[in-house]
């Protein structure tokens, strides 16, 4: 979307005002993308899939070092929309959200949000299972736009994070419990 119409006029269509119902529901989407989300996750997988403990807890290790360490030494001074010279008034925001100015590159949010999904449906291969968190993935991720915290590039970024996360996260499982001899 971004490389269509641009960055700013991608994030500006994303960020439109759709009313007070929609500042709630994404505004509490967000929420379940935070880091902390993992603490309930990891409780509750950890309780189904005991023997797969340090496989839940690699992916979460994987994810957020790739997020962080891609925000402050890699794309450290990529500014969020608020901070990037739009024009404030054509911006959207939620009252109550706090606006973050730096670190935009990639979505911290967007990249729990679908490593979640990714794992999940890793666990539970089923078409419901798949449809409900995809869902999930997708309204954390698009409210980091709506919420002005984010470009849709950023979402993007995100996204490739977690796609890198999984299969990063199987190799290091692999060679754990790969037998010396």
């Amino acid at each position: 979307m971004s490389m269509l119409w641009g960055k700013n006029e991608a994030f500006l269509y994303l960020n439109a005002n759709l009313g007070q119902l929609a500042d709630k529901v994404f505004e509490y989407s967000s929420y379940l993308a935070e880091g902390w989300i993992w603490i309930p996750y990891f409780i509750v997988l950890v309780g189904l899939f005991k023997k797969d403990t340090a496989f839940i807890l690699i992916n979460f290790l994987v994810s957020t070092l790739l997020t962080q360490f891609s925000k402050i030494y890699i794309f450290g001074t990529a500014l969020r929309p608020m901070a990037s010279g739009l024009d404030a008034t054509q911006i959207h925001t939620v009252p109550g959200v706090e606006i973050h100015s730096l670190n935009s590159f990639p979505s911290g949010h967007t990249a729990t949000a679908f490593t979640l999904f990714l794992l999940t449906t890793y666990l539970f291969p089923n078409k419901y299972v798949f449809v409900i968190f995809l869902i999930y993935a997708f309204a954390c991720s698009y409210s980091r736009v709506y919420l002005a915290q984010h470009f849709p590039l950023d979402l993007a970024g995100g996204i490739v994070v977690a796609l890198t996360t999984i299969p990063i996260s199987i190799f290091i499982r692999e060679k754990l419990n790969k037998k010396p001899f």
